[in-house]
């Protein structure tokens, strides 16, 4: 398997990364970052309302790790939103971050009055080369359809929540048409799901917890996915992925968990 995708303007992702969100947690985020990168994640998804940029960039700078080998993403919130305020939201969140360039800026969620004028302001931030890709989250079609008729730039990536228990095919389908880039948060389903005794069965013909056998299936399917802890262990465990593959069976079956799990808003909510 490919430990990177190919967005639609050429910039190189890394199919899996760290998720940041860990609102109880902000004071080992650093850590987590520095632990992460230590292990040789390249990939840091954080957002403006995570509250954790400053402790991002810290990382960062403390790893040692070179600037280019990293892929940094970051997320306008909703109170932000609207042309103006996303260009101000931008440059808080890159000074925070103690960068001149982010690899990816996302809209966090569409929401209704303002994600045209924010959309308009991300097209701005990307033609000065201050970010290498502009994206969404928690699009779903109905937005994708809307966003598409007013856009000069192509979403690169439309990051959603993603697991077996909340699987989506038609969206990942029409991602997969439109040339975006899917990438799947919450993974893991916050433990949710850890002692289903279905994917309990599948990890343990494969030798794996329940919790790697998740990440695997995202990334079979070209997602690109974004476990998150802080602890070291578990974001070992977590890239611990690449030395086994789910059989097509097993694969197929873990595609009808569905049971609209989420552990997120439902972006239909935001029509």
């Amino acid at each position: 398997m490919n430990s990177t995708v190919t967005l639609n303007n050429g910039v190189e992702m890394p199919l899996l990364g760290l998720g940041v969100y860990a609102p109880q947690h902000n004071n080992e985020v650093q850590q987590a970052v520095e632990d992460a990168l230590e292990l040789g994640c390249r990939l840091i998804d954080t957002a403006s309302a995570y509250g954790n940029e400053r402790e991002v960039g810290d990382a960062i700078l403390a790893s040692g790790v070179a600037r280019n080998e990293l892929f940094i993403t970051t997320k306008v919130w909703n109170d932000d939103q609207g042309y103006d305020k996303t260009l101000r939201a931008f440059d808080r969140s890159l000074d925070k971050l103690q960068l001149d360039v982010v690899d990816l800026y996302l809209i966090h969620w569409p929401v209704r009055e303002h994600r045209a004028e924010t959309w308009r302001a991300l097209e701005t931030i990307y033609e000065t080369g201050r970010t290498r890709a502009i994206g969404v989250c928690n699009y779903y079609q109905p937005h994708l359809d809307e966003l598409v008729k007013t856009a000069t730039v192509t979403p690169a990536v439309n990051q959603f929540e993603f697991s077996p228990y909340c699987y989506l095919p038609d969206e990942l389908d029409y991602c997969r048409a439109k040339g975006i880039q899917p990438e799947g948060y919450a993974p893991l389903v916050r433990g949710l799901k850890q002692n289903d005794p279905k994917l309990v069965r599948i990890a343990e013909k494969y030798g794996k917890s329940t919790y790697q056998v998740l990440v695997r299936w995202s990334m079979q399917h070209g997602v690109v996915t974004i476990p998150k802890s802080v602890k070291k262990e578990r974001i070992r465990a977590n890239f611990d992925v690449f030395d086994f593959e789910i059989d097509a069976a097993d694969f197929a079956e873990m595609n009808t968990f569905f049971d609209d799990t989420r552990i997120a808003w439902n972006p239909m909510e935001f029509l």
